[in-house]
C-alpha cells in the first residue's frame, strides 16, 4: 500500500521553508537585509537557536549570506542567471539588443495579460501607485527618477502576473538593463518629446490593467515596445550620422 509514516518537520525546517518561499515569490529581494535575529525570531514565533539553524541551512543552499557585524542578507540569486561570458556577448553585439526587446515584448505582453486577469486588487493598486509616481517625476527636469520608476512599473506588472519563473527571469533581465548591458536607458528619457510619449504609453498600459482588459493590456505593451525599438534604431542612426559628420569636419579642418 502507498502509505508512509508521518514525520514531524523540525521547527528550523519550517522556518527555512517560509524564508525560501519569500525568496521564491520575489518578496525578499537579492541584497535585502533580513531583520535582526531577535526581531526575526519574535516575528516568526521561534527560538533564536531554531532560527540560527534555519539560516545556516539557507546559507549552505546559497540563498542567504551572513556578514559578520552587518547581518544576514538575501543572496544575489539573480547573478547566476547568465554567465559573465554571455553578458559580455550581449553588451558587444547590437543583435542582442533587438532580441532582448522581442523577448520583453512577448514576456511582458503575457505578464500584462495575466496581471489584468489574475492580479489582485492590491496588485493593481501597486501598479497604479507607481504610475502616479511616474506622473509626478515627469514634471521634473531631471529624468533620473522617471527612468527608475519605469523599471519599477514594469516589474510591478510582472509581479502581478503571479508566475515565479517569469518573475525571476525578468528581474535578472532588468538587472542587466540597469547595468547598461543592452542599451543606455537614460538616453530614452533625455528627449522631452520621447518622455511625453513614453508616459502616454505607460498610462495606456495602466488603464488597460486597471480595467482588467487582458487583450488591451497585451496590445498596449506591444505598442510600447515597438516604440522603444524604433526610438533605439533612430538613436543608432543618429549616432552613425554624427560619427560620419565628425570625420568630415576633421578632414576639412586639416585641408
Amino acid at each position: 500500500m502507498p502509505f508512509e509514516k508521518i514525520v514531524s518537520e523540525k521547527l528550523s525546517q519550517s522556518v527555512a521553508r517560509q524564508i525560501e518561499l519569500l525568496v521564491l515569490r520575489g518578496i525578499l529581494r537579492p541584497g535585502e537585509r533580513l531583520p535582526a535575529e531577535r526581531d526575526l525570531a519574535e516575528r516568526m514565533g521561534v527560538s533564536r537557536p531554531s532560527l540560527r539553524e534555519a539560516l545556516e541551512a539557507l546559507e549552505l543552499k546559497g540563498l542567504v549570506i551572513s556578514r559578520p557585524g552587518s547581518g544576514v542578507f538575501v543572496a544575489d540569486v539573480l547573478g547566476s542567471a547568465f554567465s559573465p561570458a554571455l553578458i559580455e556577448l550581449f553588451s558587444s553585439h547590437d543583435e542582442a539588443v533587438f532580441d532582448y526587446l522581442d523577448f520583453r515584448r512577448d514576456l511582458e505582453g503575457l505578464a500584462a495579460e495575466r496581471a489584468a486577469r489574475l492580479g489582485s486588487d492590491t496588485d493593481l493598486a501597486v501598479i497604479a501607485t507607481i504610475f502616479g509616481k511616474m506622473e509626478a517625476a515627469h514634471q521634473k527636469r531631471d529624468p533620473t527618477d522617471e527612468a527608475q520608476l519605469d523599471a519599477e512599473f514594469h516589474m510591478a506588472i510582472i509581479e502581478a502576473s503571479h508566475n515565479v519563473v517569469m518573475l525571476h527571469m525578468m528581474r535578472s533581465m532588468f538587472d542587466l538593463l540597469k547595468q547598461g548591458v543592452f542599451f543606455n536607458r537614460m538616453m530614452m528619457f533625455r528627449d522631452r518629446m520621447t518622455r511625453d510619449r513614453l508616459l502616454d504609453q505607460h498610462r495606456a498600459i495602466n488603464t488597460a490593467i486597471q480595467s482588467r482588459n487582458p487583450s488591451a493590456a497585451r496590445a498596449s505593451i506591444c505598442h510600447h515596445m515597438d516604440y522603444v525599438e524604433q526610438a533605439l534604431k533612430e538613436q543608432q542612426r543618429a549616432a552613425r550620422n554624427e560619427a560620419v559628420a565628425r570625420q568630415r569636419i576633421e578632414h576639412e579642418r586639416q585641408r
